[in-house]
């Protein structure tokens, strides 16, 4: 039994990894969360010009399959780009902890009173209950599905499924989107997640791609 977990580690690795720096993010996540410290109040302009929609509690919910059902697919039938998805999550997170730990940050968007008590103000309550409006930039929602997105479109398993691809392009593009409109991040938490993502691309695939192109050439040189 234990042979058999230990091989399906081996040839599952970034799963592996990914499933082990969860539990490892999620713990140091919580006492980021919990402690007791002054924080900033990020503040950008364009934030009071944005309305809440409570409709966009659905995505926003949704984000968290998104990423991990696409992880796990991932991982199990496209290794390679698994294990560049993978690496650009831990990499963003990783930041994300940092930039928390040693810059504590909060809003003040939520809005004071949630009239009604619909299925999608109930679902707002509770995400507003489990999850504070503090240590919010950058938006890991926003980064997450920005990985998302660029491994859907780079994975060969999508090529002739271009509406499937399509799809989940569209819910990740409303996963963004959410993450502003339910008033539970600022837009400057999105841009920095933009703006991460970026850097992480660049690091993740523009370099490799290089690296492989170059070798290519060499070879055919050769």
């Amino acid at each position: 039994m234990f042979k058999k977990a230990k091989e399906l580690c081996r040839q599952y690795s970034a799963l592996t990894i990914m499933a082990v720096y969860a539990v490892i993010y999620m713990a140091i996540f919580y006492y980021l969360e919990n402690r007791e410290v002054a924080h900033y109040v990020i503040h950008f302009g364009i934030d009071a010009y944005i309305p809440f929609c409570k409709y966009f509690i659905v995505p926003y919910i949704m984000w968290f399959g998104y990423v991990a059902i696409t992880v796990c697919w991932l991982c199990i039938k496209d290794k390679e780009e698994g294990k560049r998805l993978v690496s650009f999550l831990i990499v963003g997170m990783t930041i994300f902890l940092f930039i928390s730990a040693i810059f504590p940050n909060g809003l003040n968007l939520r809005p004071k009173i949630l009239e009604g008590d619909d299925i999608f103000i109930r679902m707002i309550k509770g995400l507003y209950a489990a999850d504070t409006s503090t240590n919010v930039i950058p938006s890991i929602h926003v980064y997450n599905s920005i990985a998302v997105m660029i491994a859907v479109c780079r994975t060969q398993l999508l090529k002739k499924h271009n509406v499937i691809k399509l799809l989940m392009l569209l819910l990740g593009a409303l996963i963004i989107c959410s993450t502003v409109l339910i008033k539970q991040h600022s837009m400057l938490d999105v841009m920095v997640a933009f703006i991460l993502s970026g850097l992480a691309y660049t690091i993740f695939y523009r370099n490799n791609e290089g690296t492989v192109s170059v070798g290519a050439e060499a070879k055919y040189k050769y």
